[in-house]
């Protein structure tokens, strides 16, 4: 480990400007007008696994973005650990709001400012870089070691059940660690070993067949903003809660574990607010109240709402048709088809004569995830996470999604940990995303220290 450590200080700052290099493609996956860009961070990744002394390095047809794959198998008798991370990227917008242009990463105050810096390219590289470190002094790693770098996670995961299906035997492993993910909070270590799944929606409603002069027929035609406002206030209760019945059918009650994790963080809920910039909402009293409902309750949030004229000053019009963006956030036990079901049913019921309503879902969606509490493996990445960190971490859930968990235990009958060098304050999914460099110098280290512990450990 001597070697390997000198090995990652002495080449950190080339590590940083691949980093860089990575980040300056801008390969958003949801956004056709980014193919280019897609292609060319496939094949970054793809160059960089080879450098690193990967083999068997190609990219899997997917059905949609390619899939990234490379392998080093040192020897047989050892467990095959398979890391699983992303390429692929949010769209940058609003750019006003960036104080440095998205794919221009900027390096200040510790910082790396740039898209996808933090989720999930800096987190991603660093089992690549690590893995290069013992290639170079050792010839060879304590594990086997095979990567799975996917294109679309950002837009829902679709193809990756099928990916994993296709590609069952060459995937074949003891355990998966995933490189995506965040831990909770900067000033404290910390596991995840539960996330929400997830399912998407676009709601439009329709009034008249073309759009219509507000003063001519205002008061007389159909108004599909104000239908679709009276859609959305109807989805939750006075309590901020999903108020859609049969929302939380085939749920039950939280891991007391969890509960636990949670009552020992003392999370200060004031401080959160403060930090987001927003005052507190009457019905979350404390930090309690708040962990629960981000890390073990469901949600339907809105994402973006449209209807209209969008420009400056004012046109006086009736819309011909107004929507919305919906999330789903599921905890354990709530199937992304039954969130369709029931949702559509609610906004069938709650529809004004007069309208039509489309409810398009986006993507087959993903169930919640649960991280085998009793894994060998997790206890290793806590071990090192301690030692490093000099405080053992606490094990938390977190309330966004990452949907490959329950898709390897199911598609290829293994376990998963994450292992991840984000935090969850870094604005990923917003402007200014970020990712600190001591977490990337950290991660370098911890990756090689678990790599090094896991060859003794019995993966699953």
């Amino acid at each position: 480990m001597s070697k390997v450590q000198a090995y990652l200080d002495e080449h950190f700052d080339a590590g940083l400007e691949d980093l860089k290099a990575f980040c300056r493609i801008p390969s958003v996956s949801t956004d056709p007008a980014y193919a280019e860009g897609i292609a060319a961070a496939a094949n970054f990744v793809a160059e960089r696994l080879a450098k690193a002394g990967f083999s068997g390095v190609k990219q899997l047809e997917t059905g949609g973005h390619p899939a990234v794959y490379g392998e080093i198998i040192s020897d047989p008798a050892l467990p095959t650990f398979l890391v699983y991370g992303h390429y692929d990227v949010q769209p940058p917008d609003p750019l006003d709001k960036w104080k440095t242009p998205a794919f221009e990463p900027d390096e200040r105050d510790g910082r790396l400012y740039a898209r996808g810096v933090s989720d999930d390219k800096g987190p991603l590289l660093i089992p690549i870089l690590a893995a290069e470190a013992f290639m170079q002094t050792e010839g060879r790693l304590p594990v086997n070691l095979k990567v799975l770098i996917e294109g679309e996670e950002e837009s829902g995961s679709p193809h990756f059940d099928g990916t994993l299906q296709k590609y069952r035997d060459l995937l074949a492993c003891d355990m998966v660690i995933s490189a995506d993910g965040a831990m909770w909070r900067p000033d404290r270590p910390s596991m995840t070993v539960a996330s929400r799944g997830l399912v998407a929606f676009e709601v439009t409603v329709t009034g008249a067949s073309k759009d219509l002069h507000s003063g001519r027929h205002g008061g007389s035609a159909p108004n599909p903003i104000a239908a679709l406002a009276a859609l959305i206030a109807s989805m939750h209760g006075p309590d901020g809660r999903v108020s859609v019945e049969g929302y939380l059918d085939g749920t039950s009650p939280p891991d007391a574990r969890i509960i636990a994790a949670i009552e020992a963080a003392q999370f200060d809920a004031d401080a959160y607010y403060r930090e987001i910039g927003s005052a507190k909402p009457d019905p979350i009293d404390n930090g309690r109240d708040l962990l629960i409902r981000q890390w073990l309750e469901p949600t339907l949030e809105f994402n973006g709402i449209s209807g209209g004229y969008q420009g400056k000053g004012t046109k006086t019009v009736i819309p011909t048709y107004a929507s919305v963006k919906i999330t789903c956030r599921l905890i354990a036990g709530q199937k992304p088809d039954h969130i369709e079901e029931v949702l559509n049913r609610h906004l069938q019921e709650r529809l004004p004569a007069g309208f039509s309503l489309d409810v398009h879902r986006h993507g087959p969606g993903s169930e919640a995830f649960f991280v085998d509490p009793d894994l060998p493996a997790l206890e290793v990445a806590e071990g090192v996470l301690s030692e490093l960190l000099g405080q053992p971490p606490l094990r938390v859930a977190m309330g966004a999604t990452i949907p490959i968990g329950a898709s390897f235990r199911k598609h290829l009958g293994r376990e998963a940990i994450f292992f991840s060098f984000s935090t969850s304050d870094e604005d990923y999914h917003a402007p200014n995303e970020f990712f600190r460099l001591a977490n990337f110098r950290l991660g370098l280290t911890a990756w090689a220290m678990l790599l090094q512990r896991l060859s003794d450990v019995k993966a699953s």
